[in-house]
């Protein structure tokens, strides 16, 4: 092949081959076949060609070895082809499958009844067959049955029949006895025809009926059908007339009374029922169907009321039961109403036995306000309480499950003394009322509809003033109502206060001498409502209270954490706050803004203060109970809760140790053994069973009991069994647990003189609680010491010396290479070298698939991206059209301007 570019090596193949340049025409015509061979030989050197001008459409590979006379498959190969063939291919099949992704196709069943499980086959059938005929009816144009009357030359086709004048007629009754024809019909009509005059003419052939007589037997046969329907019809209206006539004895019958209703109208048996005296009513039955049609129709239902809708009712309900409230108490009558031109409203007459203590003045009468229809909350979140076990509910159903869900509110007083100097402040500052003093609403007295949104805790005492304590709910429920979002602008801001207000309440209820727990539990959903609704300003009530707490515990310690009138721990309010929070806000975030603050408070308390009395013990469990449900999902360690419940197992049981070198472990133990914690042990055993702890009578209790002490060591034991519980997944779980087993190990021994001695007497927990912690505790600690592995250096394949001796393979055939002696192995060995194959092959596939539908989502955007520029491209040039011409006629109006001389 000559050199040069492509173009000039396809001229000089083209012109060598004897494919273009003059071609030798001969004179005669070549043949067909010989023009055949022609073109196969032309098509053959142009495919060599082509072969030869593109060196890389063939793909050879290069052999190892030359073997003479053997054929090997794959040797040489065409990539380009093989290429534009599985394009091919994904055209036909990949492509065809993408277009129709998405495609919701098939065959759908639409015969009548198929998907009604309710029909039978029958009934499918019968309902197919008849919409079948009632769709095959609609085509018929002429139908001869109509009730329309067909004309011909103008007569109805009604009045003629088809065998008028036919010569028709039956036989004698003994022929239609026998069930056999008339001998004249059969001479007539079996091929024969209608004629008269076949006997007397029986050589002339049969006349054929004319056009005229065939449409006049026709219409005589119409014509009897009409009749026949009519004469139906005429039969049918009078047996209609006749129901008509007895309609009002079957409407009697059909509303009759049952005689069975009544022992009077019983019929005894054997004898004749006596006819129904009905009053006789001359109704006329059209009539009747006249004033059915004046019936009630079915009204469709209420849509579905928005939030702002039903707000709005809620809120217009309460306004008016409460003047209708006022009326009675005025004593006005319902029906009188205050009349728009200021006139007094009638009042009720005075009575015999009126007590003349409803009779005030309308100017006189102080309105208080609010609430929500006869809705009442339910008694607490009781079912928001995680479970931490059946001992941690023993320090807290002693607030009759109102603990459960508390909290605490916001205080805005400023600090004007320094953090660790001045006095403990209230978190509250109003004085609790005690018992006697506090008013109840009259027996008589009705509560109130409407009440005004409390602005601050002292408004809201006001308005609680006369109001049982089982009502406060609803009037809480009525203020939210009244002063809902939805009905002003301004009732979000009064409802934000509302919430601090509500958690001011509640820590005053809560607080001693006379805590109210089943209130705090009642009004616990509202404070849950409105915390959802403003997380925000609910947060920020939270944390200045823990703030308020906090500055409280900083100023307690710098007294001294060891003085008894100091306060570093938290009583029954603060508790009360710590509790709300952990059942408002999720306690497992890593960090959050009001969980977060509240865990390290609750750590300090624990870590900081000292224990002087029995109810110091009382708040730290609780504390430590407050921790097992903070994390109970996060399972985050908290050494200050089990260093705390170990220390009050050594305050108040009895055991033998000396001092506190002689602990097990190494927790802190700042107060054992200490003056102020020497009457805490415990000296006797109870004569009874231990009861449930109740936390409002240890937290108040000015001196200690040995009932008090069992409670409190037995829920001790018990929260020291749920943190082992829930620390056995920790990797320091055994140093954890190991001492804490040897000192439950060894309660019930007594140091005397000098000497451990065992108490039989004071060992009152054995059969119960302690027994079960204690051998959970072992089993606990079991476990983790069988999983835990010692530390080791890492496992890895010995080094090897480096040697130089060269290695030889046995045998240099990769074909007997692969051959193993060990058949199972050689099949297994094959398996895994063509699943590898296949595999790879797979992955091929997939990865030419994706090309190629990238390819043609490319293609698909580069068209929208055309004709996207293209309708650009029409909308520019229509604006800079139009753009012109406004230039061309402005230039035209200067023009003109001038020319008249105007500038």
């Amino acid at each position: 092949m000559a050199n040069g570019s492509q173009l000039t090596q396809l001229k000089s193949a083209l012109s060598h081959a004897g494919v273009t340049g003059n071609q030798q025409s001969g004179k005669k015509r070549k043949r067909a076949g010989s023009q055949e061979k022609d073109k196969e030989k032309r098509a053959a050197k142009l495919d060599e060609i082509h072969k030869k001008l593109n060196p890389f459409d063939v793909k050879v590979t290069k052999l190892k070895h030359e073997v003479g006379g053997r054929k090997l498959k794959g040797v040489t190969g065409k990539p380009s082809q093989s290429k534009q063939a599985g394009l091919n291919q994904r055209k036909k099949t990949l492509l065809v499958e993408y277009e129709e992704k998405g495609r919701a196709g098939g065959i759908v069943d639409r015969r009548f009844g198929e998907n009604d499980p309710t029909m039978s086959l029958e009934e499918r059938m019968l309902e197919r067959f008849t919409k079948e005929r009632q769709r095959t009816s609609r085509g018929a144009a002429f139908n001869l049955e109509d009730e329309d009357e067909l004309t011909h030359y103008g007569q109805s086709l009604s009045k003629f029949d088809d065998f008028d004048n036919s010569g028709l007629r039956l036989g004698d009754e003994d022929d239609e006895e026998s069930g056999q024809l008339n001998p004249d019909i059969v001479g007539k009509t079996h091929f024969g025809g209608f004629s008269d005059d076949e006997e007397d003419n029986p050589d002339e052939p049969e006349r054929k009926k004319s056009k005229a007589e065939v449409m006049a037997e026709v219409m005589a046969k119409s014509k009897e059908h009409r009749l026949r329907r009519q004469m139906e019809r005429e039969e049918e209206d009078n047996v209609r007339h006749e129901l008509d006539q007895e309609f009002d004895s079957l409407r009697d019958l059909i509303y009759a009374p049952d005689p069975s209703a009544s022992g009077s109208n019983s019929i005894p048996l054997g004898s004749a029922p006596k006819p129904i005296e009905v009053e006789a009513i001359d109704v006329d039955y059209d009539q009747r169907v006249r004033e059915l049609a004046f019936d009630a129709r079915a009204k469709p239902k209420d849509r579905t009321k928005t939030e702002e809708e039903v707000a709005l009712a809620e809120k217009e309900a309460l306004e008016k039961a409460e003047k209708q409230r006022r009326k009675r108490m005025l004593g006005l009558d319902e029906s009188d109403s205050e009349a728009e031109d200021g006139r007094s409203r009638k009042k009720r007459k005075r009575g015999g036995d009126d007590l003349e203590d409803d009779f005030e003045d309308e100017e006189g009468w102080n309105g208080i306000g609010a609430g929500l229809g006869e809705h009442t909350p339910t008694a607490g979140r009781e079912d928001a309480e995680p479970s931490s076990g059946e001992e941690e509910d023993d320090a807290e159903e002693e607030t009759d499950d109102g603990d459960e869900t508390l909290g605490g509110g916001l205080d805005d007083e400023q600090e004007e003394e320094s953090e660790e100097e001045g006095d403990h402040e209230e978190l509250v500052a109003s004085a609790k009322p005690s018992k006697s003093k506090r008013k109840s609403k009259a027996p008589d007295k009705e509560l109130p509809f409407t009440f005004p949104c409390p602005a601050t805790h002292e408004e809201l005492l006001e308005i609680l003033n006369d109001v049982d304590d089982k009502d406060v709910p609803t009037v809480i429920q009525r203020v939210r109502a009244l002063y809902h979002t939805s009905l002003a602008p301004e009732n979000k801001s009064k409802l934000q206060v509302l919430t601090s207000v509500l958690i001011d309440h509640v820590l005053y209820i809560s607080s001693p001498p006379e805590p109210h727990f089943p209130l705090v539990s009642s009004l616990l959903p509202h404070i849950f409502a409105l915390t959802r609704a403003y997380p925000i300003q609910a947060a920020e009530t939270f944390v200045a209270k823990l703030s308020l707490m906090h500055k409280n515990l900083r100023r307690g310690l710098s007294r001294g954490a060891l003085d008894p009138q100091s306060k570093t721990w938290p009583g029954l309010s603060e508790l009360t706050l710590l509790r709300i929070i952990g059942a408002t806000w999720p306690t497992s975030d890593l960090n959050h803004a009001v969980i977060s603050p509240t865990r390290v408070l609750m750590g300090a308390y624990l870590g900081l203060a000292r224990v002087r009395s029995l109810p110091d013990i009382a708040s730290g469990l609780f504390l430590s109970t407050l921790f097992l449900q903070f994390e109970a999902l996060s399972k985050r360690l908290v050494p200050e809760a089990v260093n705390f419940a170990v220390n009050s197992v050594l305050h108040l049981a009895p055991q033998g140790y000396a001092n506190i070198t002689a602990l097990p472990g190494a927790f802190p133990a700042p107060d054992f053994r200490s003056e102020l914690c020497q009457s805490l042990a415990l000296k006797k055993a109870p004569k009874k069973a231990i009861p449930k702890a109740d936390l409002a009578l240890l937290l108040t209790a000015a001196v200690p009991t040995e009932e008090g002490k069992a409670q409190l060591l037995r829920l001790a034991v018990d929260i020291l069994g749920r943190f082992a519980d829930m620390y056995k997944g920790l990797e320091g779980f055994i140093e954890l647990y190991e001492p804490v087993l040897e000192i439950l190990l060894h309660i019930g021994e007594q140091n005397v003189a000098g000497s451990v001695q065992y108490r039989p007497d004071l060992f009152f927990l054995s059969q119960t609680r302690l027994t079960s912690v204690s051998e959970t505790i072992r089993r606990l600690l079991k476990f983790a010491k069988e999983g835990r592995q010692p530390l080791l250096l890492q496992a890895h394949k010995p080094i090897p010396i480096p040697t130089y001796i060269p290695k030889f393979e046995s045998s240099s055939s990769s074909y007997l290479r692969r051959q193993d002696p060990d058949h199972e192995r050689n099949e297994a060995s094959k398996l895994r070298n063509q699943y590898k194959q296949e595999r790879k092959g797979a992955i091929r596939e997939l990865r030419k698939d994706a090309r190629f539908l990238a390819g043609v989502e490319q293609k698909k955007q580069a068209e929208k991206d055309k004709m996207y520029n293209e309708s650009l491209k029409k909308v520019y040039g229509s604006i800079q059209t139009e753009r012109a011409e406004e230039k061309a006629m402005e230039r035209e109006k200067s023009r003109e301007k001038k020319r008249s001389g105007r500038k």
